[in-house]
């Protein structure tokens, strides 16, 4: 798997600039206010992802925190175990990164909904002068046929931003374990996911573009986009800095800790 080797090089030496890892975040903001300005001055044509029914939403956006966790799982215990293959506590605690992520993705997706909710009214479809007093929540409302507007705060916005920012500071590990004495399948396998993970942040950064350019008000993008940024900076910038956090995703082999310790 002479070209896997090949991409995982590439991959591993844009990821490894320090610039691209550092501005990679605010590239978000940017797109989200840029796309919103577009959408607003409608110099986006219509396409076929203009469609929230486009295969790569309705597939892999709608469902994309289990995409992320389905490929970075696996790829978190193989990097981590190399690193130390008998420290269960130094393993425990990555997995902990996930359960902390998920933690961030229910809270905030919970609290969207809850706004929405609060904010909103139920309407009869095509007029915004009936108003359905008897349905006090988003879905009641829809499963009766009407439709309800409310401060929808863009989810999508959230969870793509999320989602890549946490893949990014996960696989972090790769740049080490090309030097790692690993046998020939779990190499392969850990290089395949890693190809794989790198995928889904593409994607979800063309989705984000998206969502960017054909839905939702700039406020509802924005503030769903520095929610993702937040849940990441606190976390990953913050927290994971202290003693008693999951920790930083290990940043060399285990044998080069053992020469700098």
């Amino acid at each position: 798997m002479a070209a896997v080797d090949v991409i995982v090089d590439k991959l591993v030496t844009v990821w490894g600039k320090q610039a691209v890892r550092q501005l990679f975040p605010w590239t978000f903001l940017v797109i989200s206010v840029f796309g919103s300005v577009l959408k607003n001055l409608e110099l986006v044509p219509q396409t076929y992802f203009s469609s929230s029914r486009n295969a790569l939403n309705v597939y892999f956006v709608k469902v994309s925190w289990g995409w992320t966790l389905l490929l970075l799982t696996p790829f978190l215990l193989l990097s981590n175990s190399s690193f130390s293959r008998r420290n269960v506590l130094f393993l425990s605690q990555r997995l902990l990164s996930l359960v902390v992520a998920t933690a961030v993705w229910y809270i905030c997706t919970e609290t969207f909904f809850y706004i929405e909710d609060k904010t909103g009214s139920c309407f009869e479809i095509n007029s915004k002068d009936v108003i359905n007093k008897e349905f006090t929540s988003k879905a009641s409302c829809r499963q009766a046929g009407f439709h309800w507007q409310g401060y929808d705060i863009s989810g999508h916005s959230f969870i793509l931003a999320y989602s890549a920012l946490f893949i990014m500071e996960e696989t972090a590990p790769m740049a080490y374990l090309k030097t790692a004495s690993l046998s020939a399948l779990p190499r392969l396998v850990l290089n395949l996911l890693y190809v794989a993970l790198n995928l889904i942040v593409i994607i979800w950064v063309w989705m984000f573009a998206c969502t960017s350019v054909y839905f939702h008000d700039m406020d509802h993008k924005v503030l769903g986009t520095v929610c993702g940024l937040l849940g990441w900076y606190l976390t990953y910038r913050v927290w994971y800095l202290k003693p008693f956090s999951p920790g930083l995703p290990p940043q060399r082999h285990a044998k080069e800790q053992k020469q700098h310790a």
